[in-house]
Parts: C-alpha cells; sequence; structure tokens
C-alpha cells in the first residue's frame, strides 16, 4: 500500500541486518520459510541468492515457483533504517506490518515497523 504521510517515532528501532540484500526485478532467488515471528508480521519469506546475504522479501514483491523459487517482481532492498524515539518520517509504503520511510533530518532510506511509528499530525 501507497504511503504518503509523515510519522513520528514513538519506539527506537535499530537493524539486525548490517548486510542488506540488494534485488532487482526480474532476479531469480531461493524461497525459504515463511516469518513466524511473535511480532505478527505476515508474509515476509526468507530468500536467498548467491554472493548476498539471506533475507526476508515481501510475498507482494514474489513470483513463487513450484521449484521453490521465485521472481522479484520488482527492485528491493530489506534495508532498515535505524531510527530513535522523536524523529520524523516520510513514509513511501507499507508492506506486511513494515514502512518504506525517508528521514527527514538527512533523507537516509529504509524499513521500520509500523508498530514504532505513528501519524504525525498535521503542522499548524
Amino acid at each position: 500500500m501507497k504511503s504518503d504521510q509523515k510519522y513520528v517515532v514513538t519506539l527506537p528501532h535499530v537493524s539486525e541486518f548490517p548486510e542488506p540484500m540488494s534485488l532487482k526485478k526480474g532476479d531469480r532467488v531461493f524461497v525459504g520459510e515463511r516469518y513466524d515471528g511473535a511480532e505478527g508480521w505476515p508474509d515476509w519469506y526468507l530468500c536467498s541468492v548467491p554472493g548476498q546475504e539471506a533475507g526476508f522479501v515481501p510475498e507482494q514483491m514474489l513470483d513463487r515457483h513450484a521449484d521453490g523459487a521465485g521472481t522479484m517482481l520488482e527492485d528491493f532492498t530489506n534495508r532498515e533504517l535505524d531510527v530513535v524515539e522523536g524523529e520524523l518520517l516520510h513514509g513511501e509504503r507499507q508492506l506486511n506490518g513494515w514502512l518504506w520511510a525517508a528521514r527527514l533530518s538527512d533523507g537516509a532510506t529504509g524499513w521500520v515497523p509500523l508498530d514504532n511509528v505513528r501519524v504525525s499530525a498535521p503542522e499548524s
């Protein structure tokens, strides 16, 4: 779902994945297990490609094949954005419990859990 709103960070988030994967539309990936964590983030699949660390990819970006492989339907990175409470973000897209956002202070982009942000009140 597209999002074009400002958000404020309510809980900090620090990525546990220092080597994000970078995939292009048309790349073939091996599709592994579905994420099943307590957070309840639905429809993320552990994918791997040679030369990169495995990472989770949203199902909406995968054309899954019967042989356990898949083809990327669009460009994707699983880069997460480190954020601290009170930071302002520009949200661009929501998928499966996560927000793709740009930090307003420096333009850095990445995924942030939706549970860690709220829509910012409009400025008066």
